[in-house]
C-alpha cells in the first residue's frame, strides 16, 4: 500500500470529490435491501467532515448504460446517507450538468452532496477525457474509496485522477492492507477455498494461488469440470468441456508445487434446477445420468472443516453450492460456520460468498469481507487495478 490516503494530504476546508461504491441492492419498491456498501464509506466521509471539507460524493447504481433512467436514480442512496450521517445529503439533478455545478459551487464546509448516477453519462464507462475534466472541475481533491470498481478504468475512477491530486479513502486502504498482507506475507498454513460456476472465471486466480497457498479447496459447479477431466460421469452438471485439459494441468501443477489440491468427495445432486427438486447425495464418482450436482455432500463438509482447523490464513471466494436454494445452501453455510469457529485471518473475497456469510449471520466472525467481488479476484490474480494505479504514490 504505497499509495497516498486522505491522511497524507492537506484537506482542510477543501472541496473534495469522493468516488464511492454505492451500488446497493434494492427491491421492487426501491427499498435498499443491504446497505453494507454505504456503511463501508462512512469512515472516509466522516473524516472529511471533521476536516471541514465540502464533500461531493459520486457513484454508479446498476447498469443504466449511459442513459438517464429514474429506476437507477441515486435518490434512495441520498436518503440512506442522510439517515446514517444524521445530516442532509442533497442530491444533484444531474451528474456534471448545471444543477451539479451550481450545487458544488455553493457547497459550504461540513456539507455533503451526492451527484446523480455517474453511469447516466455515456462517457463514464468509456473513460471519456472531457467527462473526466468535468468531474475534476467540481473539486480540488479526488478521493477514490470505491474498491468494488477499482478494476475498471472509468471517468469517475481513473480519468478524474489525471486532473486532480488523487488519494485513497480508508476503505481502499483497508482492502489493500488485508488482501495484500494475505498474499505477500500470510501466516501459514495458508488455505484458499474457491467456489463458483466456471473454472474459466477462476483460471487466473487458481494459477496465482498455486504459487502461494499450502491447501486449495475447490467447491461449486466448477468442481464438475475437474471430475470430468478425471474421466468420471457428471450427469447434467455444469461442465466446461473445452477446459478439461486445463483442469488436468492445474491439478498437475498443484502436485508439482506441493500444494494439497482438494476436490469434493461427494456431491448433492438434484433432478432439476428448482428449489424443491428431488435430491440425494452420491459419491463424486457416481453422479447418475439425468441428475445435476448442486452442492458439496456431508463427507466433503467434514473433510474441509477438519482441514480448515489448522489454517492460519484463509481466503474464500465463491459459494461451494447453489446457496440461493435452501436445500443446496448446506455446504456453503457449513463452510461459513467452520471458518467462523477457527482462530485465523479469514478473508472473504466479496460477491456471493460475502452474501452467504451475511445471510448466515456470521459476518462479524471474519477478519475482513471485501466489498469488491471482481476487484478482489483481479487483485488475487496479481493484476494491477487501474483505479488504484491512478492514485498518487506516497
Amino acid at each position: 500500500m504505497n499509495k497516498k490516503t486522505v491522511r497524507d494530504i492537506d484537506l482542510k476546508e477543501k472541496k473534495v470529490l469522493v468516488r464511492c461504491d454505492f451500488n446497493v441492492p434494492y427491491d421492487e419498491n426501491r427499498k435498499i435491501t443491504d446497505n453494507r456498501r454505504i456503511v463501508a464509506a462512512l469512515p472516509t466521509i466522516k473524516y472529511l467532515l471533521e476536516n471541514d471539507c465540502k464533500v461531493i460524493l459520486c457513484s454508479h447504481l446498476g447498469r443504466p448504460k449511459g442513459e438517464v433512467k429514474p429506476e437507477f436514480s441515486m435518490d434512495i442512496v441520498a436518503a440512506e446517507l442522510t439517515r446514517l450521517l444524521g445530516q442532509e445529503v442533497r442530491l444533484a439533478k444531474d451528474v456534471v450538468g448545471p444543477d451539479a455545478v451550481a450545487m458544488a459551487e455553493n457547497l459550504k464546509s461540513g456539507e455533503v452532496m451526492l451527484l446523480e448516477n455517474v453511469r447516466f453519462e455515456p462517457g463514464e464507462e468509456k473513460n471519456d477525457e472531457e467527462l473526466s475534466k468535468k468531474f475534476a472541475s467540481l473539486a480540488e481533491v479526488f478521493v477514490n474509496d470505491a474498491f468494488g470498481t477499482a478494476h475498471r478504468a472509468h471517468s469517475s475512477t481513473t480519468g478524474v485522477a489525471s486532473f486532480l491530486p488523487a488519494v485513497s479513502g480508508f476503505l481502499i486502504e483497508k482492502e489493500l492492507n488485508f488482501l495484500g498482507t494475505a498474499l505477500e506475507n500470510p501466516e501459514r498454513p495458508f488455505m484458499a477455498i474457491l467456489g463458483g460456476r466456471k473454472v474459466s472465471d477462476k483460471i487466473g486466480v487458481i494459477e496465482a494461488l498455486l504459487e502461494k497457498v499450502d491447501v486449495l479447496m475447490i467447491g461449486g459447479a466448477m468442481a464438475y469440470t475437474f471430475f470430468k477431466s478425471m474421466g468420471y460421469n457428471v450427469g447434467n452438471s455444469v461442465c466446461e468441456l473445452d477446459k478439461l485439459d486445463l483442469a488436468k494441468e492445474l491439478m498437475e501443477k498443484a502436485k508439482a508445487k506441493g500444494v494439497k489440491f482438494m476436490l469434493p468427495v461427494d456431491t448433492k445432486v438434484g433432478k432439476e434446477f428448482d428449489p424443491n427438486t428431488e435430491s440425494k447425495t452420491v459419491p463424486f464418482t457416481e453422479i447418475p445420468d439425468g441428475w445435476e450436482g448442486f452442492d458439496i455432500g456431508e463427507q466433503t463438509i467434514r473433510l474441509y472443516a477438519e482441514e480448515l482447523k489448522s489454517a492460519k490464513t484463509v481466503v474464500w471466494n465463491g459459494p461451494v453450492g447453489l446457496f440461493e436454494f435452501d436445500q443446496f445452501a448446506v455446504g456453503t453455510n457449513s463452510i461459513a460456520k467452520a471458518l467462523a469457529d477457527i482462530d485465523a485471518v479469514k478473508i472473504i473475497g466479496g460477491g456471493d460468498s460475502a452474501a452467504a456469510v451475511e445471510k448466515a449471520g456470521l459476518a462479524e466472525k471474519f477478519t475482513h469481507i471485501s466489498t469488491g467481488g471482481g476487484a478482489s479476484l483481479e487483485f488475487l490474480e496479481g493484476k494491477k487495478l487501474p483505479g488504484i494505479e491512478a492514485l498518487q504514490d506516497k
